[in-house]
């Protein structure tokens, strides 16, 4: 696939997945065209050699594998390719309402490690899974997208704060619920009753009652490439749903005589530790189904190897001094090999030297990346699949700029050539 072709199909798959719900969806619907048959973890399985198969947890979490046409896993493993569905975001409190000044305002709780700042005086809408009650009286879920503008979390005039442009503290609490209506006179609004009638008017006639949900803010503004010639693209959730448009795409492309798998998890923003995480069983409980015996397993695991592809650091023009002079990854430059002595990070020589030799037969090169010795060092899933699995593992991404802000930036070249490895790496006859 064309840069530009693969870009534009980046770009709608960003538009259309404003939560972890939606990406999913979008990957669910995206892997059965490639001919993925959904299975049921309830189910009994018939998994084939040469089948193309996914499962799905908790409409937020997805793995798709090949079983290689030949599915000799002892001796010839798994390529696996990790990455995540979620990104920083306000999430909307079970009790929301906020009455103010004639104004209802809602109540969000800040989900991750997220760019505060950047969320003001943005066009917002609302999106997430809502569970209701039918009027059949079974429980039901559906996922829910306003898509247009319908909040704003406007910020306060310079001339009765003076000292802003000082530094803005911003208190979760008070500063970020957005306003989501005027009221008038003694009118009162529920979100549940907003919610229900969303539902209604997306010709879901069953809505008896809203029981529960799971919603977040998202600006509505749509990817688009940036920079006199296009280096550059911005949207919102690039980190890290752009890995997990890039890993499906490398697998879908690629052959099926090897076997291979893609796993996206919710929740690493958060730690990682749910059922449907990258700390939670749902990886190791998969491969158990597809290879029940023990010893036959951690003979696969031994032959294995995990790619955990989450975005990097990209060096920033205006702060050069935040990264290490030798480790400054640029934009357009190539995917970044993550790499920290105290194992924030899984890579090790022998998977960096494996993937960088896998790159060069694409013809792509690589940047490496280390944090400066006098900062912390950020985290991925490759740690702790590494941990859980005991498989070898290498920490991968494409840089970026503005990593857990509200609009994100990454060179436009980058993803579709680290797409190339990828597919190249799920071709290989051993790891």
């Amino acid at each position: 696939m064309q840069k530009h072709e693969f870009n534009q199909q980046l770009f709608e798959f960003l538009a259309a997945s404003p939560t972890p719900f939606h990406a999913v969806y979008e990957m669910r619907g995206r892997l059965q065209e490639a001919g993925y048959i959904e299975l049921q973890e309830q189910d009994i399985w018939n998994v084939r050699p040469g089948g193309r198969y996914f499962i799905v947890r908790n409409e937020s979490s997805i793995i798709a594998w090949n079983m290689g046409v030949h599915a000799d896993l002892m001796h010839s493993g798994m390529r696996m390719v990790g990455a995540h569905t979620d990104s920083p975001c306000l999430k909307v409190k079970p009790n929301p309402e906020i009455e103010s000044q004639g104004c209802l305002k809602i109540g969000v709780e800040v989900y991750g490690g997220a760019l505060l700042n950047p969320w003001f005086d943005r066009d917002l809408s609302l999106a997430g899974r809502v569970n209701y009650l039918s009027t059949d009286g079974s429980i039901c879920s559906e996922l829910i997208n306003f898509k247009r503008p319908i909040a704003v979390i406007p910020n306060l005039a310079i001339h009765l704060n003076r000292e802003v442009n000082q530094g803005l503290n911003v208190n979760p609490q008070t500063d970020l619920p957005p306003i989501m209506a005027q009221l008038q006179g003694d009118t009162k609004m529920q979100l549940c009753e907003v919610l229900k009638n969303e539902l209604l008017a997306s010709h879901i006639d069953d809505v008896a009652e809203i029981l529960d949900y799971e919603l977040c803010f998202y600006d509505v503004q749509q990817p688009a490439y940036v920079g006199l010639n296009n280096e550059f693209f911005a949207a919102a959730r690039l980190d890290n749903l752009l890995s997990c448009f890039i890993g499906m795409q490398a697998l879908i492309e690629s052959d099926s005589e090897q076997s291979c798998l893609l796993v996206c998890n919710d929740h690493e923003e958060v730690g990682s530790m749910s059922a449907a995480g990258a700390q939670g069983p749902m990886l190791k409980q998969l491969l158990q189904r597809i290879l029940p015996d023990p010893e036959s397993r951690s003979r696969m695991i031994a032959h294995s190897m995990m790619v955990s592809v989450d975005n990097a650091h990209a060096v920033h023009p205006n702060f050069a001094d935040k990264h290490d002079s030798n480790h400054g990854p640029r934009m357009n430059a190539g995917a970044v090999i993550k790499i920290n002595a105290n194992q924030r990070y899984a890579s090790n020589s022998e998977t960096s030297a494996l993937f960088r030799h896998i790159a060069q037969q694409e013809d792509v090169t690589l940047q490496s990346f280390v944090v400066r010795s006098d900062m912390g060092c950020g985290s991925t899933i490759g740690p702790i699949t590494a941990a859980e699995l005991g498989v070898k593992t290498v920490d991968i991404g494409v840089p970026q700029l503005a990593m857990h802000s509200i609009r994100e930036l990454a060179g436009s070249d980058d993803p579709v050539n680290l797409a190339k490895v990828l597919r190249r790496y799920f071709q290989q006859e051993k790891v």
